[in-house]
């Protein structure tokens, strides 16, 4: 035993990512392959028997990073993994690793006065979950068997604990959130409702009757890394993504989230992207140069809006939600709201503030603020004036558009951008063809 944890130790301490990245660069390697399979089902066998429980932590520890690269760099591996059960073993290494005492079904005890996680212990869950998301990440869109439901809302309460409970260091605790995100972003949707289920405590954040402290902590989250400069798209789009489909799925979770980070409007006065806000930030990010973060944002606040055009544009402004509206074919306003089948929306209406109706016809529908009056610049001019100033305004932008220096585009009838040029060969094309029907019913009337 002490000669295979040896082993273990210096093959990860001697740059065990290279030789794995020489794997995943040679599936033809047959021998890399077949060691790549022993290894991994060596390791999964150390791990459901219990002998890797019993092995001091460091070596546990490694053992799950060999895992995990094996994992993320052979995708056929973890797929075999999670088809020999995978799951099962390590939610139950997870289960191991926190000490979980079970209260109810899909309910954990959580001590508030139970001593913070340890380092080591820390570093073993997060390969943990790790190794979870690789072996699961394509279940977010299956539907599961009633037996894998169990499994992933067993797994689900377990991962309540790692949003709740503390680490030493601050730094470990947003770590063990943020890969905590990563897994529950990767799992049914239909399973996550365990998050909610439990019973309401005398300091538990709650509407509406339903538990909200786990979505209370995924907005933290959220607003912490919101304030982090670098590496937004990596950082952000799991935790966008899961509240969005979450506020989608329950209403409940809309309705707090939209109370906290989409406010009744009182002043409007400013931009909605400028403060610092999370709404502001958020809204910052719909103009971002990522397209997947700028959707990610943009698509969170359409769901918190219910979908509805007209209020999404009067929260963000036209020129921030044009980019959505653009990809979902809305610039037109063709329809008020689009709602997926999934959507668990109520009728309920958006109020104004009355400080807000005040001023509503004031806004600026681009901006989304009361501009401040500008002087007419054709006042003082005459008609003729205003007619020669127009013409060679019509004149510069179609010398910018012969040059291909601007394109002008317009809205077809399915509300989505498109050349203007297109446009008016779609427009010809139809007038052709309603003018050769005339014809065709005009010569068979004279036929008859």
């Amino acid at each position: 035993m002490a000669n295979l944890s040896d082993t273990i130790i210096l093959i990860c301490q001697n740059n065990i990512q290279l030789a794995f990245v020489q794997i995943s660069i040679l599936p033809d390697s047959q021998p890399l392959v077949l060691f790549s399979i022993r290894l991994m089902c060596g390791l999964r066998e150390r791990l459901s028997s219990g002998v890797s429980g019993s092995a001091p932590s460091s070596v546990h520890f490694y053992e799950l990073r060999l895992m995990f690269l094996i994992t993320a760099l052979r995708r056929e591996l973890s797929t075999q993994l999670q088809q020999e059960g995978g799951v099962s073993i390590f939610t139950a290494a997870l289960e191991s690793c926190l000490e979980v005492e079970w209260k109810e079904q899909y309910e954990c005890v959580l001590d508030p006065a139970a001593p913070a996680i340890s380092l080591e212990a820390s570093q073993r869950i997060i390969e943990i979950l790790k190794i979870l998301f690789n072996i699961t990440y394509s279940t977010h869109r299956q539907e599961p068997s009633e037996d894998d439901a169990a499994l992933y809302r067993h797994l689900v309460a377990i991962l309540r604990l790692c949003l709740l409970k503390k680490c030493l260091l601050p730094d470990d605790t947003d770590e063990l959130q943020g890969h905590t995100v990563n897994l529950l972003s990767a799992l049914p949707l239909q399973c996550l409702n365990v998050l909610l289920m439990v019973p309401l405590q005398p300091n538990s954040k709650q509407c509406q009757g339903v538990n909200m402290d786990c979505v209370h902590t995924l907005m933290l989250f959220m607003e912490r890394r919101l304030e982090v400069g670098d590496k937004m798209k990596e950082k952000l789009t799991p935790v966008l993504n899961l509240l969005t489909e979450s506020c989608r799925g329950h209403r409940e979770t809309r309705h707090y989230i939209r109370k906290h980070i989409l406010p009744p409007l009182r002043d409007a006065s400013h931009k909605p992207e400028e403060g610092s806000t999370v709404k502001s930030r958020l809204i910052r990010l719909m103009t971002h140069m990522d397209t997947d973060l700028k959707h990610c944002a943009a698509d969170l606040i359409f769901v918190l809006c219910k979908e509805n055009v007209s209020r999404f544009v009067k929260y963000t402004g036209y020129g921030n939600a044009a980019g959505l509206l653009a990809t979902r074919g809305l610039l037109g306003g063709q329809g008020s709201r689009i709602v997926s089948s999934d959507a668990q929306y109520s009728s309920d209406s958006d109020s104004d503030t009355e400080e807000y109706r005040q001023v509503r016809d004031r806004i600026n529908p681009v901006t989304g603020r009361v501009e401040v009056e500008q002087p007419d610049p054709m006042e003082g001019m005459t008609e003729e004036e205003k007619d020669v100033e127009a013409q060679r305004l019509f004149m510069l932008f179609n010398k910018l558009s012969r040059d291909n220096i601007i394109q002008p585009m317009g809205v077809d009838a399915e509300g989505r951008l498109v050349p203007m040029s297109g446009m008016r060969e779609d427009s010809l094309t139809e007038e052709g063809k309603s003018g050769s029907e005339d014809d065709e019913e005009a010569e068979e009337g004279e036929k008859n």
